[in-house]
């Protein structure tokens, strides 16, 4: 029997209204700040993730999905999703537009790692970007935004963890300081710190592992190192945060876990012990589109893994709007009253009313249970008497009640019905 690959999982209908919930809000939420819907592919040239991967090529050939199509050409199944927003945003000359350009996504991405509790390996994200402005305005906005998300899903207890980790005239004076630090506890540093101290050593600070974070809190904090200019836009978006009003909390271990962020770097996230870890996140990539053979163009956005948000709303008990059910199903019994019966659901249908037909032999009673188990709320009963005296019987399947009705005043009565609620 086949299954699904591992670190997948079909979305059952069931399920459903959750999503539906959830990109309802992103999409209501970006309207309200001027950010437009872009839809990409949903593969890319692999070398357009390499500048947006911790640990470079290797790591881009370890952790995508890649492969080769007929034309030789190298493909890779979309990572995340910044990069394809700015490789469209330099293909289709959107620098030319006024800026910041204002864009937002939803969609699947692929990483081939570990599946654990709202991480798989294919998930889906929801995220959104302000390109071609380095106001620090803007990262206040983008932090906002977040906040407001969350909030409008219903959500409670998270906290928003801020940082800088400066740009590339601070940043390597403070990587040098870094790896000094370090370099006197390799003994105690986990395989993987072993490697960052290496190639990537501002991801030290984020392991979780016990042993590496004693060494963590010790290490000296970037925004020691920071140059003036990167000083600035820091104390600007805090300064932004407080006249907003948003409550953050400055977090100097905090580095995000993608190689392209400049300055800014953000987290949302649970505040209580034991919570599913991040929420969301992002930050300012100022370097970006420059690596990506654009001219130097700043940018700030945000992202968040909708499998994560729906597991923290289950875990909150997030009471959400069901979906819409067809108001009636329609019974029959006997073969010239199936032939009305599926004639009746089709001219309902064209009135824009949903509803389900039986099907298949099933006795009247066997029909009804299965109108029951659908949670419809409506029957239209139609036996020979009713074909001969062109009417339908309306059950109300709660109650038990039933009132015989004019087939050519069912489509009416319906839409009273959908009319009052």
């Amino acid at each position: 029997m086949y299954k699904a690959p591992r670190g997948t999982s079909d979305i059952l209908p069931q399920e459903q209204a959750y999503w539906k919930y959830v990109e309802e809000k992103a999409a209501s939420l970006c309207q309200l700040y001027g950010y437009q819907l872009l839809t990409t592919p949903i593969f890319e040239d692999s070398q357009l993730f390499a500048p947006t991967v911790a640990g470079g090529q290797i790591a881009v050939d370890k952790e995508m999905y890649i492969f080769e199509d007929r034309s030789g050409q190298k493909l890779a199944l979309r990572a995340e999703g910044t990069a394809p927003v700015c490789r469209a945003y330099l293909e289709h000359g959107l620098f030319n537009l006024p800026q910041p350009v204002k864009l937002y996504y939803i969609g699947p991405a692929f990483r081939y790692e570990r599946p654990q509790a709202g991480r798989y390996r294919q998930h889906h994200q929801f995220g959104y970007e302000a390109i071609g402005d380095a106001d620090p305005a803007l990262d206040a906005e983008v932090i906002e935004m977040a906040r407001r998300f969350f909030l409008s899903l219903g959500l409670s207890g998270f906290s928003c963890q801020l940082n800088s980790i400066g740009c590339n005239l601070c940043q390597p004076k403070y990587i040098e300081a870094l790896r000094r630090h370090y370099s006197s506890y390799t003994a105690h540093l986990c395989p993987d710190c072993k490697a960052r101290l290496l190639r990537n050593p501002l991801r030290l600070l984020d392991c979780k592992k016990a042993s590496c974070q004693k060494i963590a809190e010790t290490a000296p904090r970037i925004t020691d190192y920071l140059c003036p200019e990167c000083q600035a836009h820091f104390q600007s978006v805090q300064q932004y945060l407080e006249a907003l009003g948003i409550p953050f909390q400055l977090n100097y271990r905090l580095v995000r876990g993608l190689d392209y962020y400049t300055r800014t770097v953000f987290e949302v996230g649970p505040q209580e012990e034991g919570a599913q870890s991040t929420l969301g996140g992002g930050g300012r990539y100022d370097n970006l589109i420059a690596q990506l053979g654009g001219k130097p163009t700043a940018g700030v956005g945000f992202a968040a893994g909708i499998e994560r948000i729906i597991l923290n709303l289950k875990r909150q008990k997030i009471a959400i709007p069901a979906l819409s059910k067809p108001i009636a199903f329609i019974a029959y019994l006997g073969e010239g009253a199936k032939i009305r019966a599926i004639k009746l659901a089709s001219e309902l249908r064209q009135s824009g009313i949903a509803v389900i037909a039986a099907a298949g032999d099933k006795s009247l009673k066997g029909q009804l249970r299965q109108a029951d188990s659908l949670g419809i709320d409506n029957a239209l009963l139609i036996g020979k008497a009713e074909v001969e005296s062109q009417t339908v019987i309306l059950r109300d399947m709660k109650s038990g009640e039933q009132k015989v009705i004019p087939l050519a005043e069912v489509a009416a009565a319906f839409k009273r019905k959908q009319k009052s609620g």
